[in-house]
């Protein structure tokens, strides 16, 4: 005797509207990820999940445009927008690579209204890195 779950989005038991807009985040952690070629904002709450993304790429930038601090600055601003929205309050900022749209990223975060607990650098950096290859002989 299997049970018959009801599904979230499902028309029999009456809520149609997606399990996303109604969740309440008052805190959250915001991940800019900018390399040469692009910026991705990723947005979650405390435990990891994310909430909202966008990048330079789905907002309509091609090319090498894409790696410009306008274009993370729209990123930013779209991924923003959608969590402002559930009521999110604080955040936490964590910024990953040397691109030019991690200062015009965190401008746009500011701008948001958000309050910022902390900003923190997570850049990998290698202790010494890979071993590197063998001096050419000639």
């Amino acid at each position: 005797m299997t049970k018959t779950r009801t599904r979230i989005g499902s028309r029999r038991n009456g809520r149609i509207s997606s399990r996303k807009n109604g969740r309440r985040i008052p805190k959250g952690v915001i991940h800019v990820q900018a390399s040469f070629n692009n910026t991705i904002v990723t947005i979650t709450d405390i435990r990891g999940r994310v909430v909202s993304w966008s990048s330079a790429g789905t907002c309509g930038f091609k090319g090498t445009r894409r790696g410009t601090p306008f274009a993370a600055q729209t990123a930013a601003a779209n991924a923003i927008r959608t969590v402002v929205d559930q009521g999110m309050q604080r955040a936490e900022v964590m910024i990953k690579g040397p691109g030019l749209g991690r200062d015009a990223a965190l401008r746009a975060i500011r701008r948001s209204g958000i309050l910022l607990s902390f900003v923190r650098d997570v850049t990998p950096m290698p202790h010494n890195g890979c071993r590197p290859p063998k001096k050419r002989r000639i």
